[in-house]
């Protein structure tokens, strides 16, 4: 029944797949969804006939439910023994199941590997042609001499400029940038600072040589990729900038000396036969590094239409004084001066002092007291003072700097007095720090400094003590020509005048202060006198056998040009207008020590570099109607 079923099914797909004469036919891909497929090709059937043709294809005919083969082009029924040979020829099911599979895994494999060599085929030629246009691309950039698009330095669009052109347009900008002032508040008091003023200095060379390097510093693929990327979304470069630190404290120094509301810490000093305790009081310091991180925001973003810093400030608790520790401090029994000459060496006096009020009335007394109080002392002085054993015991002049002043302000001068007088005859010991606040005391009225003109806020007004700061600036010069160390110094905030500029020294109480010390090996004394309009302050000491001649060489690197700002004035007729300070520049300096022998420098030291405001031109504008 088998045989029956598949000569059935063979001859149903032998009738529809005849094809015309071609050796080695193969039945159409179709035939393998099939239960049976076969092939017959006429040279396995050889017909006795001599007619008969090779390669001819034979048919198979049911006769009487026989299969017999037919020859298209002979009718010769006689070929029983080819149909015999013809039908031994079919496979079984299982044959031709595996012949099927075989075929297909084969067209399978065959379409499988078509795709893939043509996938690889695609995916080379597409990355040929990738690596063919990024070389023309980078090769097109490279010789352009121009920055890439989308490019921008600080929101300036350098894009399809060359670096020369694109450093002249940023350097327009950021010096316009610099010129715009920024003012400082707090409360009532308010300051206005220009960038110029710490010599804030933007790298532009830098950021337009980062610009132009945007899409030609790496490899042709990361070169393209920046080019691809600047395009897109833009690439934006942020210049950096440097200033100068010193500038920047003497600014907090300034303001906080300004401040109503500041911090002032309890001190004591003695006066002559008194010791002088003065109570603090709470308040604000400076938040120093805050301001310096508002100031840089604010120059970075300077063209921002918000132009005002509010100053940070940290409000603080004043310390309280310990009596019974200044009692342990203050109190010593009096030593007398001298000294020898082989080797030379000068023992200073010692006074001794002590309260001449109980411990316990002193602390009474402080506690009900106001702002100060004052306990009277017992000066147990010595025998023989420093100032006694005479200049025989300094036998060398280190150096002496004076400078002059006008004698028709009296309260000035009476300042200028009073403060030389107390640092006459002090003697620094090696290695003692000299202190020009602490020597002078504190300026009040009652320790007899009068009404005088000082900066503040950028004008000229009046405060107590004023002229003091000519003092501590001729002091200061003394001090460099004798090669001592310099510990605290401070510039003015505007060029004084009386000095050059970087040779000044600024002092306030609880404020700025000029501290210098003694590196030397022997004692120096500070000798400081006022004839008529000059102060005169020379140092003795000893010289020793590496001694140098020191020359201060200070200049004026530039300048700062100074504003003209408006004041409303209700007093003043509408349009009318009056100049209230007139303007002049500031500038910007430097100071260097030589040290020299024989003529010869031996070292040029950096001391300072200062920035001195402009006084700006003040005008006031009447509003009155």
């Amino acid at each position: 029944m088998s045989e029956n079923k598949t000569k059935n099914e063979i001859e149903d797909k032998i009738q529809e797949n005849i094809s015309h004469e071609n050796s080695n036919t193969i039945l159409d891909e179709n035939l393998l969804d099939s239960e049976a497929t076969i092939s017959i090709e006429t040279d396995s059937l050889t017909s006795d006939n001599n007619d008969t043709k090779e390669n001819d294809l034979v048919d198979f005919e049911k006769v009487d439910n026989e299969y017999v083969f037919s020859n298209p082009d002979d009718n010769n029924v006689n070929n029983s023994d080819n149909i015999e040979n013809g039908v031994s020829n079919i496979s079984s099911d299982e044959e031709l199941k595996e012949k099927k599979f075989e075929i297909k895994n084969q067209v399978s494999e065959k379409s499988h590997k078509k795709t893939i060599i043509g996938i690889s085929i695609a995916l080379i030629i597409i990355i040929l042609l990738f690596i063919l246009l990024s070389t023309i691309f980078a090769i097109v950039t490279s010789y352009k001499k121009t920055i890439i698009n989308g490019v921008s330095i600080k929101d300036i669009n350098v894009s399809g400029l060359t670096k020369e052109q694109a450093l002249d347009e940023i350097t327009k900008s950021f010096n316009e940038k610099l010129s715009k002032d920024l003012t400082l508040k707090h409360n009532e008091y308010e300051i206005n600072i220009f960038p110029e003023q710490f010599n804030v200095s933007f790298d532009l060379e830098k950021a337009v040589d980062m610009a132009y390097s945007k899409g030609r510093s790496g490899n042709i693929f990361q070169n393209n990729y920046e080019i691809i990327i600047s395009r897109i979304s833009g690439i934006k470069i942020t210049p950096g900038f440097t200033y100068n630190e010193d500038s920047f404290k003497s600014l907090v120094a300034e303001i906080e000396t300004n401040l109503s509301d500041r911090l002032v810490e309890p001190s004591y000093y003695i006066d002559g036969n008194n010791l002088i305790l003065t109570k603090g009081k709470d308040g604000v310091v400076v938040d120093s590094e805050k301001l310096k991180n508002d100031i840089i925001y604010a120059v970075n973003n300077i063209d921002n239409s918000e132009n005002t810093i509010e100053i940070p400030t940290i409000y603080k608790t004043a310390s309280t004084l310990d009596i019974n520790k200044i009692h342990s401090e203050v109190y010593r029994a009096p030593q007398d001066a001298y000294y020898t000459t082989n080797p030379y060496a000068v023992y200073p006096h010692v006074d001794g002092i002590d309260f001449k009020i109980s411990v316990e009335e002193a602390i009474n007394g402080y506690n009900v007291s106001q702002d100060s109080f004052q306990i009277p002392l017992k000066v147990l002085s010595p025998n023989v003072t420093t100032n006694q054993i005479g200049t025989e015991a300094f036998p060398n002049l280190l150096a002496s700097f004076s400078t002059s002043f006008s004698t028709r302000n009296t309260n000035r001068s009476t300042n200028i007095r009073l403060a030389t007088s107390k640092i006459n005859g002090t003697v620094v010991m090696p290695g003692e720090t000299f202190s020009y606040n602490q020597t002078v005391g504190r300026r009040t009225a009652a320790a007899g400094f009068k009404e005088a003109g000082v900066y503040s806020g950028g004008e000229v007004t009046t405060g107590i003590g004023g002229g003091i700061c000519q003092v501590s600036s001729t002091l200061y010069n003394s001090v460099l020509l004798s090669n001592l160390e310099i510990v605290e110094r401070y510039n003015h905030g505007f060029n004084p005048g009386y000095v050059p500029a970087g040779r000044d020294a600024t002092v306030s109480w609880g404020g700025p202060d000029f501290k210098f010390k003694n590196s030397r090996a022997y004692p120096i004394k500070i000798d400081a006198t006022v004839s008529g309009g000059t102060i005169l302050i020379k140092i003795w000491g000893l010289k020793g056998d590496n001694e140098y001649d020191v020359e201060i060489q200070s200049y004026i690197t530039s300048y700062i040009q100074y504003k003209t700002t408006e004041k409303k004035d209700p007093a003043l007729a509408k349009g009318a207008t009056k100049v209230i300070q007139s303007g002049s520049n500031g500038c910007r300096s430097v100071c260097y020590r030589i040290l020299k022998q024989n003529g010869n420098v031996i070292s040029k030291t950096l001391i300072s570099n200062d920035t001195y405001s402009p006084h700006n031109k003040i005008v006031a504008v009447g509003t009155k109607e």
